[in-house]
């Protein structure tokens, strides 16, 4: 009996997902636990196994398409049976789901008709309007086959293929993006070809919205410390003569994770009604990709000796960059630390990383003139740390205590024994 393959919720609260590539094709024979394809989300690529055994018979989502929880992707059955009903119901289901959320759309747009708003009412469901303008297409042209004309996204795609074949027997000047949206991927050639069309990916969409939900719903402030760090230099290069590689990211991430024991008000996430401090110290490391930007967590850096996070740091960073992140690298953070020094940035604030109350932003090291001991001037190698943090969980008082103990644990690493 053929059976449906359901994109599965997965325990970073995902609700959609890009599918970036299939292991099988259609007709092959699939067993259940099989890796079956892999889906983009905002954090990392997730691989998606078969849920059942028997032959792929017919893919519904490919390569390209942003599928939601719980949304079937394809039909696993038995070699040649009809799954003709199955699709059917499929189809119902979807047309069903979006007829129901279009509701509040559709009345929405009633009123507007009433109070003159819009002169031509046009009944659409929600994706088909989130894929219209994505690509760039006027709702208003596209025949809906939906109940009483209702628009779906399937109509939107066929509307915006049906333009891509009409586009390729016109000789003319190239068309306009609103008409012709399947050209969004490629650089849009106007009339001056000043413009590119860049397409938002999963990553980019769910970073950005993150990030936008982060600043307006915290009371983000900053504090600025600079950082003496002549004997962290000289820790690192001690170590580098006895062949141990070791960052200065990881000295400070050994810093802050020691710091978040004595201020566990920075090792906290606030909710509506309580601040819940963490007994644990898990720190998320900002990872700068193509795409977006990743933040996979080292767990218990408070209990890890330096070489230990060097090494969790160097298998994250390499997991991230080849795209092999998995679910439980990227959960559980409770403070994060961001580093742009090697983009030769000096400082910088950073936006907080929900739920986590605090992210520290590390410049670069850079020698500069400095009045030393007896006040004379000394060329000293000097960093500078911006401590961003929620006030609504921590006062400002505790948050300059906080980033002056990490000045102080890199000052004089020695502490750190």
């Amino acid at each position: 009996m053929a059976e449906k393959v359901i994109m599965p919720k997965q325990g970073l609260q995902m609700t959609e997902g890009t599918i970036t590539g299939w292991y099988a094709e259609e007709g092959d024979t699939v067993t259940e636990g099989q890796p079956l394809f892999e889906i983009e989300t905002d954090k990392l690529t997730i691989t998606i196994d078969a849920n059942y055994s028997g032959t792929l018979l017919k893919i519904l989502r490919r390569e390209g398409d942003v599928v939601s929880v719980a949304e079937t992707i394809a039909i696993i059955g038995e070699p040649g049976e009809d799954y003709g009903d199955l699709l059917k119901d499929i189809e119902n289901s979807e047309v069903s789901s979006e007829t129901s959320e279009s509701k509040l759309t559709e009345e929405v747009a009633a009123k507007q008709e009433t109070n003159g708003a819009s002169s031509k009412k046009v009944l659409s469901t929600p994706r088909a309007k989130l894929k219209a303008e994505e690509l760039g297409v006027d709702l208003a042209v596209v025949s809906g086959t939906g109940p009483e004309g209702l628009v779906t996204e399937k109509d939107v795609l066929a509307y915006a293929q049906a333009e891509q074949e009409t586009v390729k027997q016109e000789e003319s000047c190239p068309p306009d993006v609103s008409q012709h949206a399947f050209q969004v991927q490629s650089e849009l050639k106007g009339s001056d070809g000043r413009e590119k069309i860049i397409p938002l990916t999963t990553m980019r969409k769910i970073v950005a919205q993150r990030m936008h939900e982060s600043l307006h719903t915290m009371a983000q402030a900053t504090h600025r410390i600079t950082v003496d760090m002549t004997q962290a230099v000289e820790l690192r290069g001690q170590l580098k003569e006895q062949k141990v590689k070791v960052s200065y990211n990881d000295i400070i991430i050994r810093c802050v994770a020691k710091a978040l024991t004595e201020y566990p008000m920075l090792n906290a996430s606030f909710t509506d009604s309580a601040i819940v401090e963490k007994n644990y110290v898990n720190i998320g490391l900002a990872v700068a990709l193509p795409g977006g930007l990743v933040v996979p967590v080292i767990k218990d850096a408070n209990l890890k000796t330096l070489l230990e996070i060097a090494a969790d740091s160097v298998e994250l960073i390499q997991k991230a960059k080849e795209g092999k992140l998995q679910e439980e690298d990227c959960t559980g953070g409770t403070f994060t630390v961001t580093n742009l020094g090697m983009y030769d940035i000096d400082s910088f604030t950073a936006i907080i990383n929900p739920p986590e109350v605090g992210i520290l932003a590390v410049g670069k090291i850079s020698k500069r003139v400095v009045v030393g001991k007896e006040d004379n001037l000394e060329i000293k190698p000097i960093m500078e740390l911006t401590l961003t943090y929620d006030h609504r969980a921590v006062d400002g008082a505790p948050a300059a205590e906080f980033l002056r103990r990490i000045k102080e644990l890199l000052e004089y690493p020695g502490l750190l024994i």
